[in-house]
């Protein structure tokens, strides 16, 4: 009799061949998950049928494929690359010239060839309101890469190095936060005597500049504590390859999505301003100044508002939408 923790013995089958273990269970070895064949390094990092193997995923691979996904941010998308072409090139859908009036179809309701009707000296509301695409959509556009790269580059400062330049920093932004931007708006662009975008842009960057530093300086701060980047300060990286490879592209998504949505305000800021009378001012073509000029006759030639005022509203909803879309797909807290 065989003890009981007796290890089998190999035994030869009649005949000859390979030896076999003694007792053992063959549809349990039969049945056992063959070794894992050895891949040739020629064909490693391809898939099961042959192709490439897949590439990990990264944050902005994830945010695209959620972004196409996502209607509001299709229909809002299509809408800003409308405006965007028609600003640029306004003869796509109109032949008119913005500046030629008849007078004796001042406030003449919509006509053939003349949708919109006509303004207070005889002018094209629709090509007005073509035209009127370019001042807002350069506003925005140029307001907003400037606010978003000062704010950035200061903020990241100061979160990165700390001490006293965060101090200062941080000081002079409280500053600028405590001027309410339409009342700094009166009192700063109303010495301005030239009525082109560039000084309204220049004034929007400068009150605009905190809420993005803010924005940056806390992700920064955030980023330095990771240990990549002490790992990079641990090999001899200089801080600004420690700020531009490891950091930058890590913090990054939370300043797009709020320069996304504050696109959107910012054209809202300037019709205000040249609405008030201080922003763009004529011959300048712009939303704003045609709602100031039409708002002393709505009772009488409401066609005048109500086109204008009704782009200025489509555009910075599509803005707004733009970004909220896009914070959606970037914040991993929504996932």
């Amino acid at each position: 009799m065989p003890e009981p923790y007796d290890t089998p013995q190999a035994t030869a089958p009649p005949g000859g061949g390979a030896p076999a273990l003694a007792g053992a269970d063959t549809a349990t070895l039969a049945g056992a998950p063959a070794p894992a064949p050895v891949v040739p390094a020629g064909r490693r990092g391809r898939g099961r049928h042959g192709g490439r193997a897949a590439a990990p995923h990264s944050l902005w691979s994830d945010a695209w494929r959620d972004l196409r996904r996502n209607p509001v941010f299709v229909v809002s998308a299509l809408v800003i690359v409308f405006l965007v072409l028609i600003a640029i090139w306004p003869q796509l859908i109109t032949d008119g010239n913005p500046y030629r009036g008849d007078l004796s179809k001042a406030q003449d309701g919509p006509a053939p060839g003349h949708p919109f009707g006509y303004d207070l000296q005889g002018r094209d509301v629709y090509t007005r309101t073509v035209y009127g695409a370019r001042a807002s959509i350069t506003v925005g556009i140029c307001a907003t890469a400037g606010a978003a790269l000062l704010g950035s580059v200061l903020g990241g400062l100061a979160g990165y190095y700390g001490g006293w330049w965060d101090a200062l920093l941080s000081r002079i932004a409280d500053v600028f936060f405590g001027i309410p931007i339409l009342l700094g708006g009166l009192v700063f662009l109303s010495v301005v005597t030239s009525g082109s975008v560039w000084p309204v842009v220049g004034f929007i960057v400068l009150l605009g500049w905190p809420q993005i530093s803010r924005i940056a300086r806390g992700t920064v701060l955030t980023a330095t504590r990771q240990d990549y980047v002490q790992a990079a300060r641990a090999l001899g990286a200089s801080d600004a390859r420690t700020l531009l490879r490891h950091i930058a592209p890590n913090a990054v998504a939370p300043v797009i999505v709020v320069a996304t949505i504050a696109l959107g305000t910012y054209i809202a800021l300037e019709a205000t301003l040249s609405f008030l009378g201080v922003g763009l001012k004529p011959p300048t073509v712009s939303w704003g100044i045609d709602i100031s000029s039409a708002s002393t006759q709505i009772r009488n030639a409401p066609h005048m508002l109500l086109w204008p005022a009704g782009a200025l509203s489509v555009t910075v909803l599509a803005f707004i939408m733009l970004g909220d879309a896009v914070r959606d797909a970037l914040d991993p807290k929504l996932r």
